[in-house]
């Protein structure tokens, strides 16, 4: 088909070897161009006083992208700024590829059109770089009728079963303030790498599990005449892996790499991300000297030398980030202190690129921090708990009383001290008193430091948690009864089974003690659970002594407690087989949130 125009932006003139777009949705490039240029005339402060970015620096982000279709290099597009992730499609001689998956349903399908009406060559795979849900869970939109190989890293479910597992609710809550999922458009600009994450309670999930995985170091396997390289490549997550095309000199560079200082750590919550594998991850990509680098998010990039000393800079400053808390850890400094004083040189952090619209250094010092010695300071005032209600009421006590307190934290709002008044506004709020005014002043400050935050993560936190001090907004769970099937198969019954431990209730199980065995055939597998005065014991074996013994499917066991089937008519129909009255079962049921 006939190629448009390739149409360019601001961005452009700022990187000549960035990429020009040949688009399909054209005119996302130049309202892009549009906002870059109002930014530039905007009237805010772009620092605070800690040197955070404002509004204004988050806005002009959106130039990296901007919506549309990009041909990076012959038969290679990626598809950028339709969600949060990019998706890319690789064209073959009888079939395309497509890398990433997008976040939903919702945002898969006007990629899939696009895509289309570049090729209708049917998808002979999909090659997911990652287990985030940004990159997986339209899959089965962009597959459409054929049934194509997805493909991913033998660690892949291991990762994905974290995000699905016992914390999935507090997860959840974290992510949708960290992409500001609930604000309304105008409170919402961006999420720093991308326009805005297309996934909220009710999106519809569309994943495709992995039909063939790869361990160790790479592998090359051939799809459709293309030729691919998987490299494990462990960064942002364990399961990470980047696709080199050796024939063309492009790499796919899944989440290792995109416009912005890194998420070493994400405030959603997650487990320690290991900047030195990341560093380690970056020198693979250099090693391969490629002439087209396509990020997991943002525009891609143009030229071998231009791409070298991205890279480069890419993974130094994670390194000085790294090296820099380290020797100030041995200093004897608290987290605290070192990520207050750790900054990158200056010829760094003058990179577009090491931007601190998506990961912070301060955070990224306290996770490096925590992820060699744990929460421990070293100081030993540290060792000793003391709720928040309790530090709460000597602080009050130390005020004056608590209306000095509130007083004192209306002042510092009033002075445009945000941090000080928030902090304030925490304590009548442990307090239980003059919770109206801790909501208001809580609110404003957090208003006031969303205005100066560079992060579209800590914005968006800031503002997500000040409507809900206003009582404007509320973030619930999804109903674990939407969840698709596919994505249960894709979670282990052991992930289910401990899911259930970890939601006893301790008040019902107090003084309680009980047996019971699951047997679930389809798996050939076996487990017991001990309840035992307020502690749910899960193991891969039956009970000697069982009180009662329940045999079922893994998949209808795991609906049942999904809410996805109802548990009365699985026990009606002989779904659910138990050797005692079934009233047993429901009192043990019982014993669990």
């Amino acid at each position: 088909m006939a190629r448009p125009v390739a149409i360019g932006h601001d961005a452009a003139r700022m990187n000549h070897s960035r990429i020009m777009a040949r688009s399909y949705f054209g005119i996302g490039a130049v309202l892009a161009a549009l906002v870059l240029g109002l930014a530039t005339g905007c009237s805010k402060k772009e620092t605070s006083g800690d040197g955070a970015g404002s509004d204004a620096g988050l806005v002009a982000a959106v130039a990296e992208f901007p919506r549309q279709v990009i041909e990076v290099t012959g038969g290679v597009h990626v598809a950028v700024g339709f969600g949060l992730a990019n998706s890319i499609m690789i064209e073959g001689s009888d079939g395309v590829v497509i890398v990433d998956a997008m976040e939903s349903a919702e945002a898969a399908r006007p990629v899939r059109e696009a895509f289309r009406k570049i090729s209708d060559k049917p998808v002979r795979a999909i090659v997911l770089t990652h287990n985030h849900a940004d990159h997986i869970f339209g899959a089965g939109v962009l597959a459409g009728s054929d049934h194509p190989e997805v493909i991913a890293h033998a660690t892949f479910a291991r990762e994905l079963e974290k995000l699905a597992g016992p914390l999935q609710p507090v997860l959840f809550k974290r992510s949708m303030r960290q992409f500001g999922t609930a604000l309304p458009s105008p409170e919402r600009l961006n999420c720093g790498i991308g326009p805005r994450l297309l996934t909220d309670a009710n999106s519809v999930l569309a994943p495709l599990l992995p039909t063939r995985t790869f361990d160790g170091e790479q592998t090359e396997i051939d799809v459709a005449g293309v030729h691919m390289v998987l490299v494990h490549a462990p960064g942002e997550t364990p399961d990470q892996i980047f696709v080199w095309l050796p024939d063309k000199r492009v790499l796919l560079a899944g989440d290792n790499f995109y416009h912005s200082f890194p998420n070493l750590y994400t405030i959603r919550g997650g487990t320690y991300r290991d900047v030195l594998e990341w560093i380690a991850s970056l020198d693979k990509m250099r090693a391969l000297r490629p002439a087209f680098l396509v990020p997991g998010h943002t525009l891609p990039i143009s030229g071998t030398d231009e791409i070298a000393r991205t890279l480069t800079d890419y993974r130094d400053a994670i390194q000085y980030v790294h090296d820099r808390t380290v020797t100030l850890m041995n200093d004897g400094l608290s987290a605290e202190d070192i990520a207050a004083q750790v900054q990158l040189p200056a010829s760094l952090a003058e990179r577009p690129y090491l931007a601190e619209h998506y990961g912070r250094i301060d955070w990224s010092v306290r996770a490096i921090f925590d992820g060699y010695v744990g929460w421990f300071s070293g100081n030993a005032a540290d060792l000793p708990t003391m709720s928040s209600q309790k530090v709460a009421r000597r602080m009050a006590t130390l005020a004056g009383g608590s209306e000095k307190l509130r007083d004192a934290a209306r002042a510092a709002l009033e002075q445009g001290d945000a941090r000080w008044a928030l902090e304030l506004a925490d304590q009548l709020r442990a307090l239980g008193e003059f919770t109206d005014v801790a909501a208001q002043v809580r609110a404003a400050s957090l208003r006031m430091m969303a205005t100066t935050e560079s992060s579209a993560n800590g914005r968006n936190y800031y503002m997500s948690e000040a409507l809900e001090a206003e009582g404007k907004i509320k973030i619930e769970p999804p109903d674990p009864a939407k969840a698709p099937i596919e994505l249960l198969r894709a979670i282990p019954i052991e992930t289910f089974m401990r899911s259930l431990c970890t939601h006893l209730r301790p008040d019902k199980a107090r003084g309680r003690t009980m047996a019971v065995g699951f047997r679930f055939p389809d798996l050939g597998q076996e487990w017991g659970v001990w309840v035992r005065n307020s502690v749910a014991e899960l193991q891969p074996r039956l009970p000697e002594r069982a009180d009662m013994m329940v045999t079922v499917d893994s998949q209808v066991w795991k609906e049942i407690l999904a809410r996805k089937r109802n548990a009365t008519a699985a026990f009606v129909r002989g779904d659910v087989k138990v050797d005692r009255n079934r009233l047993e079962l429901v009192r043990f049921l019982l014993l669990f949130r």
